[in-house]
């Protein structure tokens, strides 16, 4: 990696100064809203009313009965949460001095810490070339602290010919995490196609939440003249002229596909994406996230939130 590494105490403690204090008081009271409770076991079914979340209508029942019902459930006193970390080669691109993969460990370490203070559990997948590590579900400050040193110490993984494959990553969680839970695919999702379904396929079973990192540069070529690019995750190299229109046009539109897809495929899968660029703040997109979360149910649109894009 190309920037310096403090050590995960060091982040952690100015975490916990800055960042982790204005969540103290966006969170007071709105901490379920904000990590949205998960429930396990049905406890009742009544009539749909307004502001209900629509995702959890009873078509079966709402059939029968020739008006909408909806599910209530339990709410589980202790939540289990887990984060898919896509620590592939893409991750360690930085145009501007912060690597997607920073943004991922203090991000990381931001919503773990969330979590340990309300008592809560939480494990991590770790993914380079292939799902190499699995950190159980556990909690407290040094299970916080692990998990970024995990993120932060490891080497950056050798290009691979064939890419990233990110459904291995989402299928191999589906084998470890046997009770519902509360899941964050933290990815730029830059990989082999094939992930669409296994994401929708978890989505069904656990509350799963993508966040997808992204450097400006990924987004916008600009004119810069004649330019190495290199494939990060193939590391396989091209000389291209920026300065040449038709070259930036062929490359918006090939951007503007993969967003579309993207977009797509979540909207798909019924899951909220947090959009999160190396130049954004982590509390700033939180604060975005935390509200449009708390007015889905409002909005009854059933459809997905893509937060803290940052349109250029």
């Amino acid at each position: 990696m190309s920037e310096l590494t403090p050590a995960p105490e060091a982040i952690l403690r100015r975490l916990e100064m800055t960042v982790l204090r204005r969540l103290d008081g966006l969170l007071h009271g709105d901490y379920r809203t904000f990590l949205r409770g998960i429930g396990i076991d049905l406890a009742d079914l009544r009539e749909y009313q307004y502001e209900d979340d629509v995702r959890h209508i009873d078509w079966n029942v709402t059939a029968r009965m020739q008006t909408p019902y909806v599910k209530e459930y339990y709410e589980e006193r202790e939540l289990t949460a887990w984060f898919l970390l896509d620590l592939s080669p893409s991750e360690d691109f930085a145009s501007q001095g912060v690597s997607k993969r920073r943004q991922a460990v203090e991000l990381a370490a931001i919503l773990a810490s969330v979590l340990n203070r309300h008592g809560n559990r939480f494990g991590a997948l770790f993914y380079g070339t292939h799902v190499d590590t699995v950190l159980r579900a556990a909690n407290g400050r040094r299970h916080v602290l692990e998990l970024m040193h995990r993120m932060l110490k490891r080497p950056p993984p050798a290009p691979a010919t064939e890419g990233t494959r990110l459904h291995d990553l989402l299928q191999t969680a589906a084998h470890v995490m046997h009770r519902r839970s509360l899941v964050f695919v933290i990815s730029d999702f830059i990989s082999q196609p094939g992930w669409e379904r296994p994401i929708a396929t978890l989505a069904q079973r656990h509350e799963l939440i993508a966040i997808r990192l992204y450097d400006p540069l990924e987004m916008r070529l600009p004119d810069l003249g004649l330019l190495t690019i290199e494939d990060a995750e193939t590391a396989e190299q091209l000389l291209v002229d920026t300065h040449d229109k038709a070259f930036r046009s062929r490359f918006a539109a090939l951007v503007t596909a993969r967003e579309d897809a993207l977009h797509e495929a979540f909207a798909h899968a019924g899951i909220d994406a947090l959009e999160l660029s190396t130049e954004d703040e982590i509390v700033d997109a939180l604060f975005r996230f935390s509200e449009l979360r708390k007015n889905t149910s409002r909005l009854a649109t059933g459809g997905v939130s893509h937060l803290g894009r940052r349109h250029e």
